[in-house]
């Protein structure tokens, strides 16, 4: 478990503001080995970075035998290719899409799934128009939190950045029904016992000393509603939830519902993660 820490120490006259600290070279960051241009991947996994469909669609399309690699057809699961390889669905000949990265700041009411027949708005529809290939989005958000969400097409870069084993840093402002005690601070360091385990808070603090229903925490998990879940355990309702930072990333400028495409930057910050 992560050991924890104490609650902020810094102000936040905004939580707009907020930016991650600066690298003072101290952190050593490891560089990966990339992958050899020739290195065989699953057919699947060819298939859905071509823009088709996602993997699992991808099984099935290759078990129904509408998908030939050189000519042959291919219904073997986990077959593999390279990225030389003809490979073709229906007769069209596949090529790897560009990769896309955004950065959307969530409205409320929208969700993150690609498809929700209950859903009247979703994420995936509010940057419908901002290129032709398909992006998905890096983990959830609740219908009614607000705030970071990034979508991509890089499905090895959403793998990576929602495993939990990754533990990438998640920062919330939350708006309580009534103010909260500080007296409590301590009891979201420590630990609060939830039906699937205890959880405990990186940091938490007031966003300002004269507006204690609102508070900034910084975070690790990435379990279900874990933040909602946390404050009712203590008592407290979220009428209001907004991710201002995900792995480092901010909304600073975007208005809700804005999107923007990451910076080149941005996306080799987050693959060095």
């Amino acid at each position: 478990m992560r050991s924890p820490r104490k609650h902020f120490s810094e102000k936040f006259d905004s939580p707009e503001k907020y930016q991650p600290k600066k690298n003072t070279g101290k952190r050593k960051i490891q560089i990966k080995k990339q992958k050899p241009v020739d290195e065989k991947i699953r057919l699947n996994r060819y298939i859905a970075n071509a823009g088709i469909c996602s993997r699992r669609e991808a099984d099935k399309y290759i078990t129904a035998g509408t998908v030939t690699v050189n000519g042959k057809v291919i219904n073997e699961m986990g077959y593999k290719v390279l990225p030389t390889d003809d490979v073709r669905f229906n007769g069209q000949r596949l090529k790897p899409e560009k990769k896309v990265y955004l950065l959307l700041n969530k409205p409320k009411d929208t969700v993150t799934t690609v498809t929700d027949p209950h859903a009247t708005k979703t994420v995936v529809g509010l940057v419908s128009n901002c290129c032709k290939e398909r992006v998905v989005p890096m983990g959830r958000l609740d219908r009614n939190t607000t705030g970071v969400l990034l979508l991509t097409n890089d499905g090895d870069l959403t793998k990576k950045l929602t495993h939990p084993s990754q533990e990438i840093e998640k920062i919330y402002m939350a708006v309580l029904d009534k103010n909260f005690k500080s007296s409590q601070f301590e009891a979201l360091i420590n630990g609060v016992e939830l039906d699937d385990g205890e959880i405990s808070f990186d940091a938490v603090s007031y966003v300002e000393e004269k507006t204690k229903n609102k508070i900034i925490i910084r975070i690790h998990s990435g379990r279900n509603r874990i933040v909602r879940r946390t404050m009712e355990a203590l008592g407290y309702k979220v009428k209001n939830l907004d991710r201002i930072n995900f792995a480092g990333i901010t909304k600073k400028g975007l208005r809700r519902g804005q999107w923007r495409f990451l910076t080149t930057k941005e996306v080799g910050y987050l693959k060095m993660l």
